[in-house]
């Protein structure tokens, strides 16, 4: 592959033989740190006759999150704070630059203004990333939160809790995500217990813990509200309950999304508080995922990223939504005058009852094989849109403690909740039957989510 400018460290790639710089009959634009579910997002771009560029944000991929597929991209480069990337950017002529998950955020923002595209700008971009900055910025503009402190001193932390009655609390990182390192803590022993976790461990997106963010707990039921925008103008694109275990260590875990109806009120009040929620982030162009969770005195934010959700299956969400969050993306930077006309301030139709299932486990040990006559099974289900087998022999399965560990996601929806249900309940009852597993001693995990 050629370099796209001079000075330009890319990577040595270039899957469809064409230079992605210069006047090319196709636009090209730029998708940043597009791991998980932003694998996606080619797939939509093409659809409207654009090719994408991968910009990996920093020299070394993040090794805990599903990798990008090369063969998606025309090219792709790696981010450099020397400047040579913008001079790259410059002469490629992108039509847009945006997130392709969590990751990249920041530096998208940071290009997208620079180059005088659809952007979210720079201004807030440390308050859609840093969780106590999100809150706090959403505070103050009169929204419901939980309270919260950030410290490494675990006695200060302690204290605050202990003083303002904040039993149970929450303990997590800053910037981390899929519940990684989340702890609910009941009492002073079980708070201080968690800062050596929290401080000891790296996030999922390779980043180092330094401070522990410790959050009232927010008490109440938890959703998920995906949205796609246009200058400020939000599609609700779905609203999905968690239903989630908490295990005797305090870890919550998920077990499944669950898709709701739009004209529940809960719902309604939920959509109404995103809106106002991403107008005060100036979250204005392109995807997010919001938590919410809807206390006695109504919605309060969890947190929002600023991509597309983790749990986005294309074909899936088309069954039980008509569309979804990456087709509108696309929709959003290639046509955003047909968005506006025809998705914008609106909010999704429910087709037909959708689940998300997160199996859990307790195996332990090192993985020899997998049952595939038992996934098949699964696959053959007649709600059973997909699943994802995240642990291949060689690996290391875990008791599951957070999104991360658990080994099987399964998607499932049919024109009818029973249907959905018995699948469900078949899935969950043979679930440990899925891995035949060696017992080993060691407690780290392998793959990815």
């Amino acid at each position: 592959m050629s370099e796209l400018s001079e000075g330009v460290r890319s990577e040595p790639w270039n899957p469809s033989g064409e230079a992605a710089a210069g006047a090319g009959e196709r636009p090209v634009g730029v998708l940043v740190d597009a791991y998980g579910t932003g694998n996606y997002l080619p797939a939509a771009f093409n659809k409207y006759g654009i090719d994408v560029v991968h910009l990996q944000g920093s020299p070394e991929k993040i090794a805990r999150m599903q990798t990008w597929e090369r063969s998606s991209y025309v090219d792709g480069l790696t981010y450099y704070p020397d400047g040579s990337t913008e001079l790259a950017l410059k002469e490629l002529q992108p039509a847009f630059v945006i997130p392709g998950q969590e990751p990249g955020v920041r530096l998208a923002d940071q290009l997208s203004e620079a180059l005088g595209l659809r952007t979210n700008g720079t201004g807030l971009s440390e308050a859609r990333r840093n969780k106590y900055k999100m809150i706090e910025t959403v505070s103050a503009a009169g929204l419901r939160t939980a309270a919260q402190l950030v410290t490494r001193d675990a006695d200060e932390a302690v204290a605050w809790a202990a003083d303002s009655g904040f039993w149970p609390c929450v303990a997590k990182p800053l910037s981390s995500a899929s519940t990684d390192g989340v702890f609910i803590c009941r009492d002073a022993d079980a708070l201080r217990a968690a800062f050596p976790s929290i401080l000891g461990s790296t996030t999922v997106f390779n980043g180092t813990n330094t401070e522990v963010l410790v959050q009232s707990f927010l008490e109440g039921t938890e959703y998920i509200v995906d949205t796609v925008s246009v200058d400020g103008r939000a599609y609700a694109c779905g609203v999905w309950q968690y239903e989630k275990r908490v295990l005797p260590n305090g870890k919550p875990i998920y077990n499944r999304d669950i898709l709701i109806d739009p004209a529940d009120p809960v719902a309604v009040a939920l959509i109404d508080y995103t809106r106002a929620m991403l107008k005060v982030l100036r979250i204005d162009n392109g995807p997010a995922h919001t938590e919410v969770i809807i206390t006695a005195d109504g919605p309060a934010l969890v947190e929002v990223g600023a991509r597309v959700n983790g749990h986005l299956h294309p074909a899936f969400h088309d069954a039980c939504l008509g569309t979804n969050s990456a087709d509108l993306t696309a929709m959003a930077y290639a046509r955003p005058d047909r968005f506006l006309a025809q998705y914008a301030d609106r909010v999704y139709r429910k087709h037909q009852p959708a689940v998300v299932y997160n199996a859990p486990t307790v195996l332990h040990g090192e993985v020899l094989s997998v049952n595939r006559s038992l996934v098949e099974e699964i696959r053959r289900l007649p709600s059973v849109v997909d699943l994802v087998v995240k642990r291949r022999p060689g690996d290391v399965i875990v008791p599951t403690e957070d999104l991360l560990t658990s080994p099987l996601r399964v998607f499932l929806t049919a024109p009818d909740q029973a249907t959905v249900d018995a699948d469900y309940r078949f899935i969950e009852s043979v679930r440990e039957s899925l891995y035949e597993v060696r017992p080993v001693r060691s407690r780290v995990a392998c793959g990815v989510v």
